[in-house]
């Protein structure tokens, strides 16, 4: 229909304007926990710093027989470049803490010595020779082939030290393949002050690189409790979880995170309530340092005035720095295998001999108990096989075989020469000497024939030594020797009670064997009634007897000793402290009416229960 008349048409107004689109908010991230294994103690807040390893690819392949001079080249050329590396790590030690550089310089020098001429140098040679493969399979099959060997080997006793020895073989050969492909290393160069670094594994040399001045915590998805990496974190006292599954794809760059050292724990994004509470955690955990440090010059005595001799455990030298601020009163046991490792041929008795001198007197004083060699079939010791000494590959249940003092009257030259080092090393200071894995009265008596025969040679040679000869005791760690401790103790001048082989041959348990391991308990009544009736043995013939092993070095466990009659500990340097705070903490007759109710008991979680709680 048109129109016709003048009215003007209404004006339609203006559509109001469209509101700009507001921006979707983002769902606030919700706190998130975590759980890893805890490595290194304290709680540490920062932002997350991640820094990645540039994968170093490699590709198996065969060679040319023309081409075998350029590949071992190749791998010489790796060798020394590795070298210059580890060198330039250990001159840059002197930045770090006097206790982490003695926990990292051996550790580099093991790395040394791997690449000089080791077993892993010759096999890698002679695979690129005989297999005709190049230099980075030959070191790829070799390092694993070698760090395989050394954990299939049986044997309770140095499953830790094995862990150890295995990882240092796969990190130098990761270390040469790296040089091999040229792939760059990890750097940590970027890292902002009070951050946490975040990756998915930290290699031991990684470690070495750190700055704890810097550095708030560490925690990876990789790793465990026992490797080097673990050991040299807690040697630069960096809160640290390893073994966190999962951790670096949850974790952002920058974001906030918590973790929790001693619990295993680590927060992402914790929420303010949470924070609050981590930051309070973080002022309790400095008052304890202060306060345990505190216990450091202050004697281990019981409520009512009891002394109880709380030493240290010691495998290597570098854990010297240790023990002295652990406010230890001397080494209850110190192992000797270290000076038998990662070499070629057995050490002679002047090399043994400074070597047990100079800890001696680093401990100006306080007692030295020297354990002689302790070789099972479990622990590597090249030198051995290589003088034909024992075989190259372990027998078949080597915890029942050939190993400690059974060895040692079997190869009387090599007994012979330690002793004669240790003697010469007691001119210095106080020493005790200890024989592993005794189980007769006729090996301790055979034992101390030898030995009265090397103080008379080594008197008549000249030498100086102590008027009044060491000590000869003995380890109890098996059920054969707890039950015969009393006719043991007509013949040896000590007992050590050592309870992590003492448990596991009790109870016929290998606790490295996951199908098994929770059976192994050394609160178990067995294990507990072989304690006790050693214990008893030695105390009725009024002569020294300790403990060592885990059950030493829980503060949980000590009521329970101090209640059978022992006053004498030997734990790691770290427990120190804590069992000195324990023991500070209790009277003497309510330890012996405690004991008298745990014996009672036939149940392990029962008695356990009673030691730790629920």
């Amino acid at each position: 229909m048109s129109r016709t008349d003048d009215t003007p048409l209404p004006i339609e107004p203006d559509p109001p304007p469209a509101e700009p689109k507001r921006p979707r908010e983002k769902p606030a991230t919700r706190e998130r926990r975590l759980i890893g294994i805890p490595v290194s103690p304290g709680v540490a807040i920062g932002p997350v710093f991640g820094a990645a390893e540039p994968p170093a690819l490699i590709t198996k392949t065969k060679i040319q027989a023309t081409d075998i001079p350029a590949e071992v080249a190749r791998f010489d050329a790796a060798i020394a470049q590795s070298r210059k590396q580890l060198l330039k790590l250990r001159a840059r030690l002197g930045i770090l803490p006097e206790d982490s550089q003695a926990e990292i310089a051996p550790m580099l020098d093991a790395y040394l010595q791997m690449i000089g001429a080791s077993r892993l140098v010759r096999g890698v040679r002679k695979r690129i020779a005989d297999l005709m493969v190049s230099a980075e399979t030959a070191v790829v099959d070799e390092t694993e082939s070698l760090a395989e060997a050394i954990l299939a080997l049986p044997g309770e006793d140095d499953r830790a030290g094995r862990k150890r020895r295995a990882e240092e073989v796969r990190e130098i050969g990761r270390r040469l393949i790296r040089n091999l492909t040229r792939a760059p290393f990890r750097s940590f160069t970027a890292l902002p002050q009070g951050a946490v670094l975040v990756c998915e594994s930290l290699r031991p040399a990684d470690a070495a690189l750190l700055d704890p001045s810097r550095l708030a915590g560490v925690a990876t998805d990789e790793g465990g409790a026992d490797g080097h990496t673990a050991i040299m974190l807690r040697a630069l006292g960096v809160p640290a979880i390893l073994g966190v599954a999962g951790l670096t794809q949850a974790a952002k760059p920058g974001e906030t995170v918590i973790i929790d050292g001693a619990a295993g724990t680590i927060t992402l994004n914790p929420d303010p309530a949470t924070l609050t509470a981590a930051r309070r955690a973080v002022t309790a955990y400095a008052r304890e340092l202060q306060k345990l440090a505190s216990l450091r010059r202050l004697p281990a005595i019981t409520a009512d005035g009891e002394t109880v001799e709380l030493q240290a455990n010691l495998e290597i030298p570098a854990e010297l720095p240790l023990i002295a601020q652990s406010g230890a009163s001397g080494i209850g046991l110190l192992r000797t295998e270290f000076l038998f490792m990662n070499r070629e041929s057995l050490p002679d008795e002047d090399a043994q001999a400074e070597t047990y001198r100079s800890i001696v007197e680093a401990m100006s004083g306080d007692p030295v108990t020297i354990r002689v060699l302790d070789w099972g079939g479990e622990k590597e010791i090249e030198a051995l096989q290589s003088e034909g000494i024992v075989p190259e590959a372990a027998d078949l249940n080597p915890a029942l075989g050939i190993r400690g003092i059974r060895l040692l009257l079997r190869e009387i030259d090599l007994f012979e020469t330690q002793l004669a080092a240790i003697l010469r090393a007691a001119a210095s200071g106080p020493v005790r000497i200890l024989l592993p894995m005794v189980t007769t009265v006729t090996e301790v008596r055979t034992a101390r024939d030898i030995y009265e025969r090397v103080i008379r040679r080594l008197r008549r040679r000249g030498e100086r030594l102590p008027d009044k000869a060491p000590p000869l005791g003995i380890m109890i760690e098996t059920p054969g020797a707890a039950l015969s401790a009393d006719a043991l103790a007509l013949e040896a001048d000590f007992f050590a009670i050592g309870t992590n082989d003492l448990t596991m041959y009790t109870l016929a348990v290998d606790r490295g064997d996951s199908d098994v391991s929770s059976l192994y308990d050394p609160l178990h009544p067995a294990v507990l009634r072989l304690v006790q009736f050693a214990t008893e043995a030695a105390l009725r013939m009024r002569m020294p007897v300790s403990v060592c092993g885990e059950m030493a070095s829980n503060p949980s466990f000590v009521k329970l000793l101090l209640g059978m009659g022992l006053r004498s500990f030997s734990m790691n340097a770290s427990a120190v402290p804590r069992v000195k705070q324990a023991v500070r903490a209790l009277a003497i007759d309510d330890c012996a009416r405690f004991a008298r109710r745990v014996m009672e008991q036939a149940d392990p979680v029962a008695i356990r229960e009673m030691l730790t709680g629920p």
